[in-house]
């Protein structure tokens, strides 16, 4: 049996925004009037890197580790979740590389919180700031996102053996 050095992940997340919900992205709370809708907190960049570091070692998805039918995950704020992800990529022998992700959104302009939301994501997963690659863009003002409907994410990990 061949045990592999490094494995890659890759996540995607989409919530729906809404008026008179919180912003929350990348752990950290934004000004905005609207948020996004979920059973969480609903941050999308978080959800999407749990998803690439679950992928990563094909533990399936965050909807199956924390299903948002479960009452303990009402609200429950996402970098909570990110730190069972992480203990759980530890436990398989495995440290977090790097993580590169891009968020989709309208509004709010995010570039000011980025290296708020690096060192957030950095402490978490046990890695520096310059390895969490977070990156924004529009889509133009089509689709849902372009109505400022909703925001999605995408993230991918690399792990390696510790």
């Amino acid at each position: 049996m061949i045990v592999m050095k490094f494995r890659i992940g890759q996540g995607y997340d989409v919530h729906q925004l809404a008026e008179g919900r919180a912003f929350w992205l990348g752990g950290l709370q934004i000004p905005h009037t609207r948020g996004a809708v979920g059973h969480s907190d609903a941050d999308v960049l978080i959800h999407a890197i749990c998803d690439a570091l679950l992928g990563a070692l094909a533990l399936r998805d965050i909807g199956y580790h924390f299903p948002n039918k479960d009452p303990r995950y009402k609200d429950i704020d996402s970098k909570k979740l990110l730190t069972q992800v992480v203990a759980m990529i530890h436990e398989k022998g495995y440290l977090i590389g790097n993580v590169d992700a891009m968020v989709c959104l309208e509004e709010p302009k995010i570039n000011p919180y980025i290296p708020e939301m690096q060192k957030i994501l950095a402490e978490i997963m046990h890695i520096s700031p310059d390895e969490v690659s977070i990156k924004a863009t529009t889509s133009e003002k089509l689709g849902f996102v372009g109505r400022k409907e909703g925001i999605t994410a995408t993230a991918i990990a690399l792990i390696y053996k510790n």
